[in-house]
């Protein structure tokens, strides 16, 4: 057995979503592999176990084991395997271009919110505003969707892409084309604000809204158009780039954030939207943690909240793992929670974070978190959302929420 450099080594196969899941849940829970990939007697070319190969590379490992000839029983642990060697910031922040500046200014901070906590449930919010493009998570989908588009393609220079977004993906994919020379045109619907139309189209999107009030009810008319036109549908809602991506950075870096602050997270909030970032943190964590507790967010039936939506309305990823409980907020209980926030800690959080706060707030008072320490994952910054939020800034707080 030896270690080979990942790049070299040559993976011929196929790998659905849900072998990928169970080989992924092997490895995490094993915290290393227990068997090394079989290559070629005169070459790197994978002869056995292929498809643990190809999941070693979508975690963005560093070294395959592999042994000549035939397979063979030996346990390598993740961290010899290279596995945390990719979340690598830029120790002055010096970035060689604006791409550079999104991916090694990973980790995005992982903060305490010492007066946003209550009960003793202490919260720790991860910012993802802190991404360079749309200011959210979605930066990260955009980013990886386009880059493996560009590998499957050969090019970088991708054309036309056409995407159903109501803003955030939209912006990353533009920013992406930019760098790259390619051209994004956005359908967008009719909830979305007057100032996410216009930063689409600030970052050079065509932008097309639509009078169906959420995004995934476009993606059919979406695809039908990327046929008619030649053009390239990155598809967020089904593309599994955007699960992997979290799988390969958001879940990872999280792991090294809470070794260094010293800490083991009772439990793990987030919204869902295309449900890509949590599904990804709860297969990491639901078999690297085996306490932790995975809640997702939705708004309350019958209402929208921008950057999330309800289960109902379909979701791909989130239904290959386990979470614990989803809650619901409604549109109100969100812009609470963003002025809330500030108020308390000085922070300006989007909706759908407002929305993963007050469902905190609500999980402490239904008695299901422990005291300790709790993780929210905060999607984006709230500069977007000045429209919405502006009809709640003189309005009394709900005295249900005065703790």
């Amino acid at each position: 057995m030896y270690l080979e450099d990942v790049d070299k080594v040559v993976c011929d196969d196929r790998l659905e979503l849900e072998e990928f899941i169970a080989i992924v849940s092997e490895i995490l829970r094993r915290g290393g592999v227990d068997k090394t990939v079989a290559v070629e007697v005169n070459s790197e070319r994978a002869v056995e176990n292929a498809k643990l190969c190809i999941a070693l590379k979508k975690l963005g490992v560093r070294y395959i084991p592999v042994s000549r000839g035939f397979a063979e029983n030996t346990f390598v642990p993740l961290e010899k395997l290279g596995f945390f060697d990719e979340i690598n910031p830029s120790r002055y922040r010096v970035f060689a271009d604006t791409e550079e500046l999104l991916y090694r200014n990973w980790p995005t901070p992982l903060v305490r919110l010492p007066r946003s906590s209550v009960a003793g449930r202490i919260v720790w919010a991860k910012l993802e505003g802190f991404n360079p493009w749309s200011m959210s998570v979605k930066d990260r989908i955009g980013w990886y969707m386009y880059r493996k588009a560009a590998e499957k393609l050969g090019s970088f220079q991708l054309g036309l892409l056409v995407e159903s977004t109501s803003t955030n993906t939209g912006l990353a994919i533009a920013a992406m084309c930019n760098i790259h020379n390619s051209k994004l045109r956005a359908y967008i619907p009719s909830t979305v604000s007057l100032t996410g139309e216009l930063l689409l189209k600030i970052f050079g999107a065509e932008v097309v809204r639509s009078p169906k009030p959420l995004t995934v009810d476009l993606i059919d008319e979406v695809e039908a158009i990327a046929k008619t036109e030649g053009a390239i549908h990155l598809n967020q809602f089904y593309n599994d780039a955007n699960f992997e991506v979290h799988l390969r950075y958001t879940a990872k870096e999280l792991e090294l954030q809470i070794r260094e602050a010293g800490i083991k997270p009772k439990a793990i909030i987030g919204g869902l939207g295309t449900s890509g970032h949590m599904s990804a943190i709860a297969l990491y964590f639901k078999n690297r943690f085996r306490e932790i507790k995975i809640y997702g967010v939705v708004p309350a039936q019958g209402t929208t909240i921008q950057g999330i939506r309800r289960i109902e309305s379909g979701m791909k990823w989130i239904h290959h793992v386990e979470i614990d409980g989803v809650m619901d907020v409604t549109p109100d209980e969100a812009a609470e929670g963003v002025i809330e926030v500030a108020r308390r800690d000085g922070i300006l959080i989007g909706l759908s974070s407002g929305a993963v706060y007050m469902a905190y707030r609500k999980l402490v008072e239904k008695g299901e978190l422990d005291e300790g320490d709790h993780i929210l994952i905060f999607p984006d910054h709230g500069f977007k959302y000045i429209e919405q939020l502006s009809k709640y800034i003189n309005k009394p707080k709900s005295a249900h929420h005065q703790t």
